[in-house]
C-alpha cells in the first residue's frame, strides 16, 4: 500500500481515505541511478548525436511521461517551443538554456546538476550541453517541439 503524506490524509478525512483505498493500485517504475536506462538514438525531431531513454509512458501519446536525454558536449537544440508544459531536471553536467527566437550564446544561462525548470506551452527557448549532460524531462503528453525557424528542423531534407 502506498503511503499518503500526513497533510493529504488530514485533508481527505475518513471518507477520502475510504475512496483512496477502493481505487485500483497505480503503476510504478523504479529506475536506479545511471546505468539502468535503455538508451536509444533520439527521434528525428531532435538533432542527431544525443541519446534518449523513456522511463515512463509514451511521450507521443496523451498521458504522463518521463524521459532522459543524454547529450554530448556542445550538443545544441535550436530555438523551439512545446505545445504542453515541459519540466526539466538536470541530472548530470551543465545544461544551458536561453530564451528567444534566435540562438544567442550570450543569452545562455548555466543550469547545474539539480536544477529544475518548468516551461509553459509556447515558451520559445534554445539549449546547449556545456559538457556531457543528462536531463530528465517529464510532463503530460503528447510531447513534441516546433522549431521557430523551420530550416532548423532536423527532419528537413530527410526522406
Amino acid at each position: 500500500m502506498r503511503m499518503l503524506p500526513c497533510a493529504v490524509v488530514l485533508a481527505l478525512g475518513p471518507a477520502g481515505l475510504a475512496a483512496q483505498a477502493t481505487q485500483p493500485p497505480s503503476h510504478h517504475a523504479i529506475i536506479a541511478p545511471a546505468g539502468s536506462e535503455q538508451w536509444a538514438a533520439v527521434p528525428a525531431i531532435l538533432p542527431p548525436g544525443a541519446r534518449l531513454a523513456v522511463l515512463e509512458g509514451d511521450p507521443g501519446k496523451p498521458g504522463a511521461f518521463t524521459m532522459r536525454l543524454l547529450m554530448p558536449a556542445g550538443y545544441r537544440i535550436p530555438p523551439h517551443f512545446h505545445p504542453v508544459d515541459e519540466h526539466v531536471t538536470v541530472i548530470r553536467g551543465t545544461f544551458q538554456v536561453g530564451m528567444g527566437d534566435k540562438f544567442d550564446p550570450a543569452k545562455l544561462s548555466d543550469l547545474p546538476v539539480g536544477t529544475f525548470a518548468a516551461l509553459s506551452p509556447g515558451t520559445r527557448h534554445f539549449a546547449q550541453a556545456k559538457e556531457e549532460t543528462v536531463i530528465q524531462l517529464h510532463g503530460v503528453g503528447p510531447w513534441s517541439l516546433t522549431y521557430v525557424n523551420p530550416a532548423d528542423d532536423p527532419r528537413t531534407g530527410r526522406p
